[in-house]
Order: C-alpha cells, then sequence, then structure tokens
C-alpha cells in the first residue's frame, strides 16, 4: 500500500503523457531508478507481478468517489466560480459515474467508428424485423435508437440515479455554474 500511495504521489507530479513517458522518468523516492527498475525492484522484495497499467490527469476543481472499498474510482474536473457551492453536485456526479459507466462526457465525444457500428447493429436489427418496413421507416427507428445509445453513453445525457427524471446536465444546471471538464472511471481489473 506505501508502494501504490508512492507510485500514486509520482503520478500526480508527472508531465509523461503515456506509460511509456511515465515509466522511463525518474523515480521520485530514489532518483537512481526509473519508475519501472523501482517496479521491478518492488517485484523481487514483494514476490508478487505488479503492473502500473494506468494513469490519468485531470485539472482544475475535482472530487472523486472511491466504491467497494477501492474497487471502483473516479475523478471529476469540473470549472465553477463557487467550488464549495458546487462540490455537493459535482461528488452526486462522481458517484453517479461509479455506478452509470458513462463512455463520455458529451456527445461530440463520442467515437464516429462506434457509432456507425451501432447504426449498422441497429439497421440490421430493424431489417430482420418480422414485420417489414420502409428504409425511411427503419431510418427514423434507427435514429431514435441512437438518440437512446446517446443517453447510455453520455454523461451530461444519462438519467441522473438519484433522480432518473433529470439528466445530469439538467441537474447541474440547478447547482449554478457547475460545467463538467472531464472525467476518469478506473474499476479494477479492467484497462
Amino acid at each position: 500500500q506505501t508502494y501504490a500511495a508512492d507510485v500514486a504521489a509520482q503520478a500526480l507530479k508527472t508531465t509523461a503523457a503515456d506509460m511509456d513517458a511515465f515509466m522511463a522518468e525518474k523515480w521520485e523516492k530514489d532518483p537512481t531508478l526509473t519508475v519501472k527498475e523501482a517496479l521491478s525492484s518492488q517485484i523481487s522484495i514483494i514476490g508478487e507481478n505488479m503492473k502500473i497499467r494506468r494513469f490519468a490527469r485531470v485539472e482544475g476543481f475535482t472530487d472523486t468517489y472511491i466504491h467497494l472499498g477501492g474497487k471502483i474510482g473516479v475523478i471529476v474536473a469540473a470549472k465553477t466560480a463557487d467550488a464549495e457551492k458546487a462540490r455537493p453536485a459535482v461528488h452526486d456526479v462522481a458517484m453517479h459515474i461509479a455506478a452509470a459507466k458513462p463512455g463520455v462526457l458529451h456527445r461530440d465525444e463520442v467515437d464516429p467508428a462506434d457509432l456507425d457500428k451501432e447504426r449498422e447493429i441497429l439497421r440490421a436489427q430493424a431489417l430482420n424485423d418480422p414485420k417489414p418496413k420502409p428504409a425511411n421507416i427503419i431510418e427514423k427507428m434507427v435514429e431514435g435508437r441512437i438518440a437512446k445509445y446517446y443517453k447510455e453513453v453520455c454523461l451530461l445525457e444519462q438519467p441522473f440515479v438519484k433522480n432518473p427524471d433529470q439528466s445530469i446536465e439538467q441537474m447541474l444546471k440547478e447547482h449554478g455554474d457547475v460545467e463538467l471538464a472531464a472525467f476518469v472511471r478506473f474499476e479494477m481489473g479492467e484497462g
């Protein structure tokens, strides 16, 4: 646990853009070693294989949420004029992210390839429907289902877990000047 805290402290200060650069930088606790060499040293001491697989940095006003004793961790970054007033709402968003697993913050971050794949699947389902429909109706059905897809993967469009009648975006508007900037969700065993 001490070593994990040391890695987290190193990640907090790093300027590395990716894992390779992070692993190659000098280990803050012992600058004669790289992060990779320090990891190898810990593996030989503990006798268990370990990996540093990922890290993420967000800047600005942040709030965190740890779920299931550390199995899920969330960091949310927001822009706001009043951090203390915004904190409860941003914390609720962090809890929501732990539960709802959004993929992106808003629509324009959805990978076009993922969207094309989803449209292809939905089109195939509509074409295989026992009751044939005209092409224009199928396209309307596909676009309707794409709107539902956005509500599943886009954080701002998801129904808020504490009040499913509201989207995250609507909930944030009730809390004044709060704009989500980024979020990271890590789950043990993934990535």
